[in-house]
């Protein structure tokens, strides 16, 4: 599996998944606003569906769930909630099971390539060195356990910051 670090904008990236983050799946701020606007008004009538049935509450932290990319280049979009550090939520495996478990959604709908922003860096409270390192394991280690279901794990990074801070973790 390739997995690399680059500056700029997810909703742009031509991968076949990327990734999204907001538990009510409904749209918001930050990376998941910029999804959910770039995507159109499909997606947020995917999302009320997926309330509407199995989700009632929401998505979980550290859970994935998979929706179309509708006017996306991507073909899907992977919804996770990670932790909030301001709540208290500080367990690194919760962290984790954020990339692990969009990985797993990721190749159940046949998808090879996949782009992540920075889960939970920004206004979840998390330093983006940490979250740089926890999702390099994550990833490495969900690709030693399932050779070949991914090919490709991309990064995209609003700031060139948080970019070098993959960067450092991606050459460790």
């Amino acid at each position: 599996m390739r997995i690399t670090a680059e500056q700029g904008d997810i909703t742009t990236a031509t991968t076949e998944a990327i990734n999204a983050a907001n538990s009510s799946l409904l749209g918001g701020g930050g990376v998941d606003g910029a999804i959910h606007a770039a995507a159109g008004p499909r997606l947020l009538a995917a999302c009320q569906e997926l309330r509407s049935t199995t989700l009632p509450d929401g998505l979980d932290v550290g859970d994935a769930v998979v929706t179309p990319g509708f006017d996306l280049p991507a073909m899907w979009v992977v919804h996770t909630v990670g932790p909030n550090r301001h709540r208290g939520q500080t367990n690194p495996r919760r962290l984790a099971s954020c990339f692990t478990r969009s990985l797993d959604v990721t190749a159940d709908a046949k998808a090879r390539t996949v782009a992540f922003p920075a889960v939970s860096a920004g206004v979840y409270g998390w330093d983006p060195a940490d979250v740089a390192r926890i999702a390099v394991d994550a990833v490495s280690t969900w690709h030693d356990e399932n050779p070949g279901a991914i090919d490709e794990v991309r990064f995209v990074l609003f700031s060139a910051d948080v970019m070098a801070t993959f960067e450092d973790a991606l050459s460790a």
